[in-house]
């Protein structure tokens, strides 16, 4: 009985991981993630206005834009690649990335690229640095020795990647506002109301 459980786990295990989504690779072969968006109920404008607090607003800390013209929202960016074993997790490393978004009238598009992974390690502190600064295209053919950490690294790189979007999108379908910060008001001791 053990052994048929352990068997029916272990085709579940193998039919899941085959299922799992990968990166499509653009005409240089490097991994992208591409989305066209139909958006006919929202203006070229407000989009554009929306990506770009998108980038300068929300993901401020992560991300940088390098140029913004009338249709086009150009940016460089980081996400922190997370490694899990059973229920404690830590940084294996960071994936740096371009970020490009382009908006036509009823549709917009933007997409991820020039991906490079760029491992972390525990300094003598016990915080996890990166060990280069130089980063591996996630494109690269591992050796065998490597081949599943870096699988894994790839999946959990198109995991994040994926979330990424959809926030993205989210962010840009629903009516946010940029709060103005509130006043303090200033307490007269010298009334008694």
């Amino acid at each position: 009985m053990k052994y048929i459980l352990l068997i029916l786990l272990i085709t579940i295990s193998i039919d899941l991981s085959a299922q799992q989504k990968q990166f499509a690779k653009d005409d240089n072969g490097n991994f992208i993630y591409y989305q066209v968006v139909d958006s006919q109920s929202l203006s070229k404008d407000t989009l554009l206005q929306r990506a770009k607090s998108f980038v300068n607003v929300v993901q401020k800390k992560t991300m940088k834009a390098e140029s913004i013209t009338d249709t086009s929202v150009l940016a460089k960016g980081t996400m922190i690649i997370d490694k899990t074993i059973l229920v404690v997790g830590h940084p294996s490393g960071e994936v740096s990335y371009n970020f490009v978004f382009e908006v036509r009238k009823g549709k917009y598009r933007f997409w991820l690229t020039d991906l490079l992974f760029i491992p972390y390690q525990r300094d003598r502190y016990g915080n996890f640095v990166a060990t280069t600064k130089i980063g591996v295209p996630l494109e690269r053919t591992p050796g065998k020795l490597g081949a599943g950490a870096w699988k894994d690294i790839v999946n959990s790189t198109y995991t994040k990647i994926e979330k990424f979007g959809e926030d993205f999108k989210r962010y840009l379908a629903t009516d946010r506002v940029e709060k103005a910060k509130k006043r303090t008001e200033t307490i007269s001791t010298k009334k008694w109301e």
